[in-house]
């Protein structure tokens, strides 16, 4: 779409923006430091664009724990800036967000109206950040997505390619379970929530994006292993054998009933997952 401007250049979601949308600005960090949120809102003034996508942010969800204002200036400062200045502007902002803004208690997939409780600092930055979204007032998307991956950056399945390849057998964690979510196509919905969000501000609001069928890290695992026909073997293990710094939700399942507001379904990520190796020569 014409006159979009785009917060983030390296992360997954926005090199596939990159590829779906090239007539797109986009700004990495030297042009527009999320650390200095007043410079991203000033960005916004001076490019004037017709919408905007935040698809930058502090992912490093363990170090988080030890730099949690950091991440809270990056995560959730800084979009609140951009939101403010859009809706000053009457620009539609389209926010990535993330499944840790819940505790990943149960079974059922949360809903975008269930109450939040993140476990750790990244999803408490985040969680800031979506309420200062919120609270701008202008016509926003906050799009809450889980298990990115994609043949750049560093994600489980380039992690699991570059292990398999060595190793007999792996652990990994089952009792975990989300969906996998193809960037490319977050990257896909994020632009049909912006354009769409122009002519139609009513649909402002808060929406989950995740690939099904939903599955557990271990079993994404064994998928990964057959599709590149790696013999490694995957050994289940409970979260408690692989400590992290930062606490995991149990349960990422989410309802992404309401993306049919903008005619949109959950992406199938074992298709997405065969393009993927695709891409990277593995098949």
């Amino acid at each position: 779409m014409t006159g979009l401007l785009v917060f983030g250049r390296t992360g997954q979601v926005a090199m596939e923006l990159a590829r779906l949308a090239p007539e797109a600005r986009f700004l990495g960090r030297d042009e527009a430091d999320l650390m200095d949120p007043a410079a991203c809102a000033a960005a916004i003034a001076a490019h004037a664009p017709s919408a905007v996508i935040n698809a930058a942010a502090w992912t490093a969800v363990d170090k988080a724990e030890a730099e949690e204002e950091a991440a809270t200036r990056i995560n959730g400062d800084a979009p609140g800036a951009m939101a403010r200045e859009c809706a000053a502007r009457g620009i539609p902002f389209v926010h990535i967000s993330t499944d840790y803004v819940f505790d990943g208690a149960g079974e059922a997939p949360f809903s975008p109206d269930h109450p939040t409780a993140p476990l750790g600092a990244y999803g408490r930055s985040k969680l800031k950040g979506e309420e200062a979204v919120r609270a701008a007032g202008g016509a926003y998307v906050i799009l809450r997505t889980s298990w990115v991956f994609s043949a750049q950056g560093a994600n489980f399945v380039k992690t699991m390619l570059r292990l398999g390849v060595d190793r007999p057998r792996l652990t990994v964690v089952a009792d975990q379970i989300g969906g996998p979510t193809p960037a490319r196509a977050i990257a896909a919905a994020c632009l049909t929530m912006a354009e769409q969000l122009g002519a139609e501000p009513a649909k402002t609001g808060t929406y989950h994006f995740a690939g099904t069928p939903d599955t557990s890290w271990a079993d994404f695992a064994r998928a990964i292993m057959a599709e590149a026909g790696l013999p490694c073997v995957i050994e289940d293990i409970p979260s408690s054998a692989y400590p992290t710094p930062a606490r995991r939700p149990a349960n990422s399942r989410m309802d992404c009933a309401d993306l049919s507001r903008f005619g949109l379904n959950r992406p199938d990520w074992r298709a997405e997952l065969r393009d993927v190796l695709t891409a990277l020569e593995v098949r």
